[in-house]
């Protein structure tokens, strides 16, 4: 990044707020903004990888101190821009979906297009947006998508406080949300962190988790996360968490369903995140029976292509061997077993097998 050059305080808070005026023209409902010092999140962050807790998300020990350092990620940051999106947007109601059996559970931040390419797009023209105001600095955007702790810089930024369930938590808006960051040099006035926590007694969030994924609050071991089973992990999943993952087929809402703060989340205006071909209210049997080319276009522009084909197989046969035995699930399975791979049968087979118990 360029050399700054100093503002003049009431011009730097005058610049600060047309630029908040931008960034809710475009739909995010929050920001803030914070310098580059992270340290006092570091040594937990080190504490969770050295245990393991990762499981096989490799990239989250890779790039050294960038991860926590920006100004090292990005040579000159000196601000980081924090945006948040609310997406809760009207669809079917997740607690009836996953009461249901023969029904597919799929994480509402995915129903819609691709968080990473929405908020990426909006934060682009945000970027274009303060260009027009502040000629002489750069700007880099991340959504997701780069060594950056954004919960953390959330925090920092006045956006919200660690929940117990790692997640950041809003009192006005609960969880559902996205966070995007933009680097800068652009000497911006600082927002206070988040100091305080608002969780209190509550472990609800704890409590529920249906593979028990929390080692304590604020602990998380991805290697049990339903999230993490469903799409990072790319190999067989453990037979013990199979029959508690229940009809949740991509990601996993529970511990924000229950958490109390989300009384209070606000509907997104943003028509981009609405669901998609019915995802929110989709057979099991009918998605199961998706071809590869129906699941890519299908798929397109969404952000359930990370898990790939053989993955939502997997996922869905272990759905199915949860779910009621009936001809139709049993013929499904027997239907995609043929040309399904060695993962995928070895899933497939396993349902076999509960639903022909169940029925003896």
């Amino acid at each position: 990044m360029s050399e700054i050059s100093p503002i003049a305080t009431e011009q730097a808070q005058q610049l600060k707020a047309e630029v908040q005026t931008l960034a809710r023209n475009l739909g995010f409902q929050q920001m803030g903004i914070c310098d580059t010092d992270l340290n006092e999140h570091v040594d937990r962050y080190k504490k969770w990888l050295a245990e393991g807790l990762h499981g096989e998300l490799d990239y989250m020990s890779r790039h050294g101190e960038k991860r926590w350092r920006p100004d090292q990620l990005i040579d000159g940051t000196l601000r980081v821009i924090s945006l948040r999106m609310d997406y809760d947007v009207p669809g079917a109601d997740p607690l009836q979906t996953l009461q249901q059996p023969d029904k597919a559970y799929i994480s509402r931040y995915t129903l819609g297009r691709d968080y990473h390419k929405v908020v990426r797009n909006k934060l682009k023209h945000l970027i274009k947006g303060i260009q027009t105001l502040a000629t002489d600095y750069d700007y880099r955007a991340f959504v997701d998508s780069a060594p950056v702790l954004e919960r953390a810089l959330a925090q920092k930024s006045g956006i919200g406080w660690f929940g117990k369930n790692t997640m950041i938590l809003n009192r006005g808006a609960g969880s559902w949300f996205f966070l995007g960051e933009i680097y800068t040099n652009l000497p911006l006035p600082l927002d206070a962190p988040y100091e305080d926590e608002h969780c209190g007694r509550c472990t609800a969030c704890l409590d529920t988790c249906p593979t028990q994924a929390f080692v304590g609050p604020y602990v998380l071991d991805a290697r049990r996360c339903i999230s993490y089973l469903t799409i990072e992990h790319k190999g067989s999943i453990d037979e013990e968490l199979r029959p508690l993952m229940g009809n949740r087929v991509f990601g996993c809402d529970d511990c924000q369903l229950v958490c109390p703060w989300n009384r209070f989340k606000q509907p997104s205006p943003e028509a981009d995140f609405s669901p998609r071909h019915q995802l929110d209210n989709a057979s099991l049997i009918e998605l199961f029976l998706w071809d590869e080319a129906t699941f890519m276009t299908k798929t397109e522009g969404s952000a359930i292509r990370r898990t790939g084909y053989q993955g939502w197989l997997r996922n869905l046969a272990i759905a199915l061997g949860n779910g009621p035995s009936t001809p139709a699930a049993i013929a499904a399975l027997k239907h995609q077993r043929a040309g399904s791979s060695e993962l995928v049968r070895e899933h497939i087979d396993w349902a076999l097998q509960r639903l022909c118990e169940a029925t003896t």
